[in-house]
């Protein structure tokens, strides 16, 4: 547990782990303190992260030197009035957090004010349970509005005073008129942010086929561009309802494995070399890029004597090709198996199943012998 002495969680879960580090106010974006508990750590450095809600993350100035730790609730400076949010780093690592989000200017961070009062908690919670029925009003004003635009997140400032509405479009959209609505509506000052639809399943969450919650919801920051290149060096099915991700767009898990496969994928021979031996002309089929194995067929279309060979094989047999040479088979000669027949009865015994009843016949009646013996 966590001590004064003791700093560390000692449970056997977390055997060596600062508490100070694991403690987190929510799951999103959450930043591993390695250096927490370390001497000198939150003095090296007066900035602070703030998480707000979902994927919202901001740099604040701590000028008051408050004593902040991880998961406390803090009022911070905001324009008009303050906002409420969830310290989510603190000590030297967030200058790295800052140069990770291409900041160039920290000095003109905004200032923390205070740790949060029963008050501001309260009106800032009263502000949270506004946002799903003005999310919900808003998609109505713009579509009586005509606009080409979804709503789908608001956000409401610590104090209530400003709501963000984040919105997806596909062109520019004039929502001057919508503003004007909106701020007689709730009678708050209005901010419009445009996202992408990465961006907003990022702020909504879930889950992925691959039971995990969503990487952008978890831990990614600067979304890439994903091709259906990246599936094509993984030959991957190119299917849009298995390759694309609950944002509607290709996955970005797509983009994670891509590097190793095209490095793999140059240890293999081309394509469109076929490979001669003296039973036949070998044409590409597949390969196992990873693993490093060829399939081969003698029919250029058609899975026809589908042979699975290693790669260094095919190279063989290409370098004894250019060489006038052909090989007896495709396979090594000490691999080389003659193919099994088809035919269920060839090299059979017509009696081979009775054979193994009267075995178990003959296990069943020395089963029953030794348990008979036991009884007696």
């Amino acid at each position: 547990m966590h001590t004064d002495n003791c700093p560390y969680i000692s449970g056997d879960n977390h055997a060596g782990l600062c508490a100070a580090s694991v403690s987190s106010s929510n799951k999103q974006l959450n930043a591993y303190d390695y250096l927490a508990g370390t001497p000198g750590n939150l003095d090296a450095c007066n900035l602070v992260e703030v998480q707000f809600k979902n994927t919202r993350k901001a740099f604040f100035v701590n000028d008051n030197h408050l004593s902040l730790a991880k998961g406390d609730i803090v009022a911070v400076e905001a324009s008009p009035g303050h906002d409420i949010g969830i310290v989510s780093l603190t000590g030297s690592l967030v200058r790295r957090q800052i140069e990770k989000a291409g900041f160039k200017n920290p000095p003109e961070l905004r200032r923390i004010y205070r740790k949060a009062r029963s008050l501001d908690i309260d009106k800032w919670h009263e502000s949270r349970a506004l946002e799903q029925d003005t999310m919900i009003q808003a998609r109505e004003m713009a579509r009586d509005l005509g606009l080409q635009m979804k709503i789908g997140d608001v956000e409401y400032q610590g104090d209530g005073q400003k709501a963000i509405f984040y919105y997806i479009a596909d062109g520019r959209v004039d929502f001057r008129q919508l503003i004007r609505v909106l701020a007689d509506a709730f009678r708050v000052r209005i901010e419009m942010r445009q996202i992408g639809a990465r961006q907003e399943a990022g702020r909504i969450g879930g889950f992925g086929p691959c039971g995990r919650e969503l990487c952008c919801a978890t831990w990614i920051t600067r979304f890439n561009s994903v091709s259906t290149t990246a599936a094509r060096f993984q030959d991957i099915a190119p299917n849009p309802q298995k390759l694309a991700g609950q944002c509607a767009k290709l996955k970005c898990c797509l983009n994670y494995e891509v590097d190793q496969y095209i490095e793999a994928a140059r240890k293999l021979p081309s394509r469109e070399i076929e490979l001669e031996t003296k039973d036949a002309t070998y044409y590409f089929f597949k390969a196992d890029i990873l693993s490093g194995m060829v399939s081969y067929s003698t029919d250029r279309r058609l899975a026809t004597n589908l042979c699975t060979i290693p790669c260094e094989r095919a190279f063989e047999i290409i370098r004894m090709n250019r060489e006038g040479l052909q090989p007896e088979h495709i396979e090594r000669e000490a691999d080389f198996k003659p193919k099994a027949s088809n035919d269920l009865l060839d090299e059979q015994s017509l009696t081979r199943f009775d054979q193994k009843a009267a075995s178990s016949k003959k296990q069943n009646r020395g089963r029953k012998n030794r348990q008979n013996r036991r009884r007696n």
